[in-house]
């Protein structure tokens, strides 16, 4: 055999045994994540609030609990996650929301949010529908756009 086809079958049981791996850490994950996921939805509670602002802050800077900040790893505490300021009653108090309906929780307006403990996994309008925010244009649509309104066509969705 030559050298090429000795490297070439290296190559390919390297890449098929790190394949293998992936699948296999990926199903832990996920079984991993549906665990949390029912914990969440165990413990979900559901509180009228007013949303006073949200921002993407590190753990350190948020105004969460000392007790909270100390629980997450230490990769983590770097990362930016999505934080809501909101009001619940008369109390004031930090909470972390979903990445998945960052985009959609309105700032200062009141709203019904599924909590689980200080996680917000779900937010509806009290007054009316919670605004889906507008998709922002790519940059080839953006140039489409503006070639066709100096043209003067009308605009192609």
């Amino acid at each position: 055999m030559s050298t090429g086809a000795i490297v070439a079958i290296v190559i390919a049981v390297i890449l098929v045994a790190a394949i293998v791996a992936l699948i296999i850490i990926g199903k832990k994950a996920q079984k991993r994540q549906e665990e949390q996921q029912v914990q969440l939805d165990a413990m979900k509670q559901t509180l009228t609030m007013l949303i006073i602002d949200k921002k993407r802050m590190k753990l350190n800077e948020s105004g969460l609990p000392q007790s909270v900040i100390e629980q997450t790893p230490k990769l983590l505490r770097r990362s930016k996650l999505p934080i809501l300021k909101v009001r619940v009653g008369n109390r004031v108090m930090s909470l972390i929301c979903d990445e998945k309906i960052y985009d959609q929780v309105p700032v200062k307006k009141e709203v019904k949010a599924s909590v689980s403990g200080i996680y917000v996994t779900e937010v509806k309008g009290l007054h009316g529908k919670v605004q889906a925010p507008e998709q922002k244009k790519g940059f080839f649509k953006n140039l489409i756009a503006k070639a066709q309104e100096k043209a003067g066509a009308k605009m192609v969705k």
